[in-house]
């Protein structure tokens, strides 16, 4: 076999001018263009790396707000139940203070419904004794019943302080002798006579009549009344009665 060196060497020609082209018009912009294609993938990497922690700040502030959203939530329903706790307890307040005031109410209305019962049966068991009173009377003698009270009025005198009693119609004062009926002529210069003993002088007296008195006879001064009669005895018992069922 024979080599032919002119051929060997021409294609070998050959082959560094293919090289020497495919490195200048090839390889070099296919470099070229890996290089800028490489540019490109970092700064598509930065900005998808600028983007991403643009995105966890995004998430970390989303995640901000939510925990403020909470907290402001958390305090909105503690404030809400505060408010609702105290709106509670100022209703139950307000609702103790009403029930109390409708207590007190009702025990001002049944107190006064008690004194006015009570008024009512003082009331008519007083006239009550009156009616029973006034039918007694009717069977008594009134000049002996007069007399009674006549000389139950001179005793109540004569308890009196002497000078109480001296004082009764002294220096002209008049005295005024009051009965249930008319007295007729002998009882009043009876009734004259045993008053004048009874204060130790004689008095200045005038009568009148009181048929309230229902039976009795009353001596009335400037000073003082020498209360001597039915209607003042049945008065003294309604008081105490009275006074009896009010303790």
């Amino acid at each position: 076999m024979t080599i032919d060196w002119w051929t060997l060497a021409i294609q070998a020609i050959n082959v560094l001018i293919l090289i020497w082209l495919l490195a200048r018009f090839l390889w070099r912009p296919l470099e070229a263009s890996i290089e800028a294609r490489r540019k490109a993938a970092e700064a598509t990497l930065k900005e998808a790396e600028a983007m991403r922690a643009e995105a966890a700040a995004g998430l970390a502030e989303i995640d901000a707000t939510r925990a403020r959203f909470a907290e402001e939530r958390a305090a909105g329903l503690a404030e809400a139940k505060m408010a609702a706790e105290a709106l509670r307890t100022d209703i139950l307040s307000k609702a103790a203070e009403e029930a109390e005031a409708q207590k007190a109410l009702a025990r001002t209305a049944l107190a006064r419904e008690a004194e006015e019962t009570r008024a009512a049966w003082a009331k008519a068991a007083a006239q009550l004794a009156v009616d029973i009173a006034r039918k007694l009377l009717a069977h008594l003698d009134e000049r002996a019943l007069r007399e009674a009270f006549l000389g139950s009025l001179t005793r109540e005198l004569a308890q009196l302080p002497e000078a109480a009693r001296r004082s009764l119609g002294a220096n002209g004062a008049a005295l005024t002798a009051v009965s249930a009926t008319p007295l007729d002529s002998t009882e009043k210069e009876r009734c004259r006579a045993l008053l004048g003993e009874a204060i130790g002088h004689p008095p200045h007296l005038a009568f009148a009549t009181d048929p309230g008195l229902i039976a009795g006879l009353e001596l009335k001064g400037p000073h003082v009344i020498v209360a001597n009669s039915w209607r003042a005895d049945l008065e003294t018992i309604r008081a105490e009665i009275g006074h009896d069922r009010s303790r």
